[in-house]
């Protein structure tokens, strides 16, 4: 087994990094990447400064970075960051954001830190080794029932295409309703992942997979008993078009239920 783990006191201190700026600075000036979807200059410092340091300290790992896109050699090994994980939160107040590193070898995540600088707590965790919260081995709800469960939910979609995109989610929603305890949708992905890893919610569905969203929080999610696939079933993986985890018990009736809603007309 490869030792990710001898990489956490790096990914912890470019998260520590990131950890100050967002705490230190102002949203500041927004800049439009679409139909309502912006960036920050929080968004742009945290990723240029964490950028540079794991360039400079580990300079045989690719970097992929939201904002500015891939940098170095990804062929074996690359980092994964979401700057701001929840920026409109971010923007309006919320404490509903979370600074997302992850490193993913050969297209399956292997380490993850999240950081959630307005809610005092940090989940980490390396392939093999378990996740943590703060100091704190953390494991997924082992709920089984859908009526006792709390499920999150990825944003509804903005930009091209975005009404097709949503009536699937608006079909997956509707079933959720009749059929859950609770639909939670907090605005990060990163935050659904470690909050799954660490109990809070049962499910998550999330129709999309973008690596900078996903790369910490699968490994977390994974090393705390959650099991991740895509919308078809197959293992979760940077290629996978969509992100769903519960369980082992509660995954199979969450994946049905939105089988069942996307293949409804």
């Amino acid at each position: 087994m490869n030792n990710f783990a001898r990489l956490l006191p790096l990914a912890h201190e470019a998260v520590d990094l990131a950890h100050h700026i967002m705490r230190t600075l102002r949203p500041g000036t927004l800049t439009s990447k679409g139909d309502r979807d912006m960036a920050s200059e929080v968004d742009y410092a945290i990723e240029q400064q964490v950028r540079d340091l794991l360039a400079a300290k580990a300079p045989e790992i690719g970097f992929l970075g939201e904002e500015h896109g891939l940098s170095g050699d990804a062929t074996e090994l690359m980092w994964a960051l979401d700057p701001v994980d929840g920026t409109v939160n971010f923007v309006h107040g919320s404490p509903l954001c979370a600074i997302s590193l992850g490193l993913i070898r050969r297209r399956r995540s292997v380490l993850g830190v999240i950081d959630l600088p307005f809610l005092g707590t940090r989940y980490h965790a390396a392939e093999g080794y378990g996740a943590f919260a703060n100091e704190e081995r953390i494991y997924s709800s082992r709920t089984a029932d859908l009526k006792d469960a709390v499920v999150a939910i990825g944003d509804y979609a903005v930009g091209v295409d975005a009404a097709t995109k949503n009536a699937q989610r608006l079909a997956i929603t509707h079933r959720l309703a009749r059929n859950v305890q609770r639909i939670r949708m907090h605005g990060s992905a990163a935050i659904d992942l470690a909050w799954l890893a660490h109990g809070k919610i049962d499910a998550f569905i999330m129709l999309n997979n973008k690596p900078w969203d996903t790369a910490a929080g699968v490994v977390i999610a994974r090393e705390s008993g959650v099991q991740l696939v895509d919308i078809d079933g197959t293992p979760h993986s940077a290629d996978s078009a969509a992100t769903v985890g519960g369980n082992d018990r509660i995954l199979p009736l969450v994946l049905t239920l939105v089988q069942q809603s996307l293949a409804t007309p």
